[in-house]
């Protein structure tokens, strides 16, 4: 029996989106797409960076209360 699609089985390799982002956003020369692998991939499109740090509940009401959108 197969899992419904988003229940935690592989999912098909979301080859639209990649090749889309390494020819028209990298504008990388087709042999050089070809060549990644795609951690590479990855990487050149920036999701091995850390990501920026997001604030707690709490944080985000502090920071709401000392500057809050209207009087």
């Amino acid at each position: 029996m197969r899992a419904a699609a988003g229940e935690g089985g592989p999912q098909p390799f979301p080859w639209d989106a990649a090749m889309h982002a390494g020819l028209c956003l990298l504008r990388l020369p087709a042999k050089d797409f070809w060549a990644m692998t795609p951690r590479e991939l990855q990487a050149a499109l920036g999701g091995l960076r850390p990501r920026a740090a997001v604030p707690e509940r709490a944080g985000l009401e502090a920071l709401m209360g000392a500057f809050p959108d209207s009087e």
